[in-house]
């Protein structure tokens, strides 16, 4: 099991304690609520949702290679969740930097937005759109991407 899955992991374990817990107690419908909650914590943090990230020196190298944008993200982040499911499949053809395990990625978003760790921001030809809409995203990909 790869470090991405750890706390989608830990996430539905301790969702599926506190669910057994009020279960026991008596309250299945608090207890499936919960469970839901903890499941969908675990879903966007998932490499389900998001591709597997990089560092910020191999996204450029990639980029460089094959010219497709680059994305900064960071999880629980709504934005980067709204980008991430309208793009759909395509999400998978760019290449993704998770700024809280890379600091040189959040340094580099940093540059890019006046001292402000502001995420999406998407590098697209070394330049970087900060909450760009995911149609235009889309668009930046090469057919044979």
């Amino acid at each position: 099991m790869t470090r991405t899955w750890i706390l989608p992991m830990l996430l539905v374990l301790s969702g599926s304690a506190v669910a057994t817990g009020l279960i026991s107690k008596g309250s299945p419908g608090t207890a499936a609520a919960l469970l839901l909650a903890f499941l969908a914590l675990a879903g966007v943090n998932s490499p389900l949702i998001f591709p597997g990230s990089i560092g910020v020196q191999e996204a450029r190298r990639r980029s460089a290679v094959d010219g497709r944008p680059v994305v900064f993200w960071r999880p629980g982040c709504k934005y980067c969740i709204r980008l991430r499911i309208r793009l759909g499949r395509s999400a998978r053809q760019l290449h993704w930097v998770n700024i809280w395990r890379d600091p040189a990625g959040a340094a580099a978003v940093s540059a890019a937005n006046d001292g402000n760790e502001t995420v999406p921001t998407v590098v697209v030809a070394g330049r970087p759109h900060t909450n760009p809409d995911p149609g235009w995203v889309r668009e930046q990909l090469s057919p044979s991407a």
